[in-house]
């Protein structure tokens, strides 16, 4: 080889090594404690969020947790579907990773021993909670949850989560029936309570545990709305009425689509009020008065959604908690209302991959409350006059769920793992998503090492 060749190969050489360096780099925690984490999953949430723009929904408690946080406006699933999506943006790998694209595998066993969000941060010092849905259940995470790998303590389940499916809505003829819309009167269902209503209870119980702990926590707070059946408290209803409900601008299904990208929402079919109406398969149509309830019960539970996120992080400010955690909000995926002829999720239409995604970082995303400062006071939906909050930054690029695993591990100041090689079935400890951290470099944070951006080195020469 020429000298210049050999040249090129030291420097190419150099250049990789210091790549690595850089990029695995965390920022020293000498001085400061390091910061909780909580994360808050959200189950089948598109982006139909006031902070995302859209002027019907009251969602003030997500809204102001928004504009407190940087904002991701273009934010995509790997699959949309639970299972495969949360096992995905939980481990830093893609399904044909993971080798799960349905309900039936369990990754440790036939994919790889890969390591997850909560299971880094709990070999690094944390105390890991799970509560609600996080992972999905079932086979997915091996009945588990996937305990112990992930999780300090057992995770937490609702107990009344098992009524779901069950015959609990009140339908017109008085009696009770497993209907897709199910306003309920929540004094009037077993257990006098809803499974979002205890996932907020329970955290909130954890919260006030993590103050004598001498560890930061991650805690993971998984809700179930708005995935079907729309089971909610019933004065939820009354914010949407249903001549405020519009149909959705493209419900027809495309010319020419194959039948191999629609779905016929099988899923929803097996409600007895859709068995009612008697719909022919694959394409229905679903008549246009049942399209504005079905729109309005999405609606009604997303409000519902968001007393219990604003109860929750409401509570992390009364805990004096908001000048130490970072919180990350984000859905599995979105779900489809009527756009292209599909009420489901399953597809890859955007309506359906898009998701909200958004991270608070206290000191650099918001300044630090004031002693006695509330970042989160608890907002009703009710209010007549709700003021409508912007988001905080914004950020148009278009990013994936893969990028949470490496953007929460450099924002918590944890030694970033490195690029998974092609394939990583055989490593347990890398990412396959690109960390997001960049994108919190603000002007007046441009010497804080720990935003150092990935694209500062330069790519690999050519030898």
């Amino acid at each position: 080889m020429p000298p210049a060749g050999w040249c090129l190969l030291w420097l190419g050489l150099v250049l990789a090594s210091v790549c690595a360096s850089l990029e695995s780099a965390a920022p020293s925690n000498s001085t400061t404690a390091p910061l909780n984490v909580l994360l808050i999953i959200v189950d089948d949430l598109r982006p139909s969020l006031g902070c995302y723009g859209d002027k019907l929904l009251r969602s003030p408690n997500i809204d102001q947790l928004a504009s407190h946080s940087l904002l991701f406006q273009n934010a995509f699933a790997q699959q949309a579907v639970c299972a495969p999506s949360r096992v995905s943006f939980l481990t830093g790998r893609r399904p044909d990773t993971t080798r799960l694209y349905d309900f039936n595998s369990y990754w440790r066993v036939h994919a790889g021993n890969f390591s997850t969000i909560p299971q880094y941060f709990k070999e690094n010092g944390y105390v890991t909670m799970s509560v609600g849905k996080v992972f999905h259940p079932g086979i997915s995470s091996n009945y588990s949850d996937d305990s112990p790998y992930s999780w300090s303590i057992p995770p937490y389940h609702p107990s009344s989560e098992k009524y779901e499916n069950t015959k609990t809505c009140r339908g017109p003829d008085g009696e009770l029936h497993a209907n897709l819309l199910c306003p309920v009167d929540v004094a009037d269902v077993p257990e006098g309570t809803l499974p979002d209503k205890q996932s907020t209870e329970q955290a909130i119980r954890l919260l006030e545990k993590t103050k004598t702990s001498a560890h930061p926590f991650f805690l993971a707070v998984g809700y179930h709305k708005p995935h079907i059946p729309f089971r909610y408290p019933k004065e939820f209803q009354k914010l949407y009425p249903l001549e405020n409900i519009t149909l959705a601008p493209d419900p027809q299904v495309p010319a020419g689509l194959p039948p191999v990208a629609y779905n016929p929402w099988m899923d929803i079919r097996q409600r007895e009020d859709v068995q009612a109406l008697n719909l022919s398969v694959p394409y229905g149509p679903i008549p246009v008065d049942f399209q504005r309830k079905i729109r309005q019960s999405y609606f009604a539970s997303i409000s519902y959604l968001d007393t219990q996120v604003g109860h929750l992080l409401s509570a992390l400010d009364d805990l004096q908690l908001a000048n130490s955690t970072i919180i990350a909000f984000v859905s599995d995926h979105g779900w489809a209302l009527g756009e292209h002829g599909e009420w489901a999720k399953y597809s890859n239409f955007d309506v359906t991959t898009r998701v909200p995604l958004m991270f608070y970082v206290p000191g650099r995303t918001a300044p630090l409350p004031e002693a006695g400062e509330k970042l989160f006071p608890y907002i009703d939906p009710f209010d007549s006059v709700l003021e409508r909050m912007e988001p905080g930054r914004q950020v148009m690029d278009l990013v994936e769920l893969l990028s949470l695993s490496p953007t929460l591990v450099g924002l918590a100041g944890l030694h970033v793992p490195p690029r998974c090689p092609v394939p990583s079935f055989h490593v347990e400890l890398c990412r396959e998503g690109q960390s997001l951290v960049k994108h919190f470099r603000f002007q007046d944070l441009e010497d804080d090492p720990s935003l150092r951006e990935e694209s500062t080195c330069l790519p690999e020469l050519p030898l």
